[in-house]
């Protein structure tokens, strides 16, 4: 009886929590993420959720108030840069799901052509994150399944 319950146990597959699908041009995006914009890996510009639809950006934008990562580490550039993603002030990620946690690291410009050191933060899984980006960013990095929301836009 022992050796069949161990058999049945570890022929079990177990249960996995993983990164949702990288949404792709064309792919479905829920209403509530209408002008939310992503930025899958490997591809050269973002995408915007735009009637419940994925849609690849191919203009230039004014910073995105809302981003959605959705695992895998997405990189954005701030106003230490020509053309920024993101804007700073406060910003909060909510997570999608009760097991991601939100994790933003940021580098700022300190003088012409200088970056200081990552200033990490990081949410407990399934809780919000709120957060400053700095002035001057040079690039954040956000990950986790997480809704990232500029407040008071």
């Amino acid at each position: 009886m022992v050796v069949a319950t161990l058999a049945l146990l570890l022929s079990t597959p177990a249960v996995a929590s993983a990164d949702p699908e990288v949404p792709q041009p064309g792919t479905p995006c829920a209403s509530d993420l209408t002008e939310a914009m992503t930025w899958p890996p490997e591809d050269k510009s973002p995408l915007e959720c735009l009637d419940n639809q994925w849609q690849a950006v191919t203009t230039p934008q004014p910073p995105n108030d809302r981003w959605l990562s959705f695992g895998p580490l997405i990189t954005l550039h701030g106003e230490g840069l020509r053309n920024p993603n993101v804007a700073s002030g406060d910003w909060i990620a909510t997570p999608q799901d009760a097991n991601s946690s939100c994790r933003a690291e940021q580098r700022a410009v300190v003088s012409p052509g200088v970056v200081g050191p990552p200033q990490v933060t990081e949410s407990q899984k399934g809780q919000p994150l709120s957060f400053q980006v700095v002035p001057k960013l040079f690039s954040i990095e956000m990950s986790g399944y997480c809704l990232w929301t500029r407040r008071g836009s």
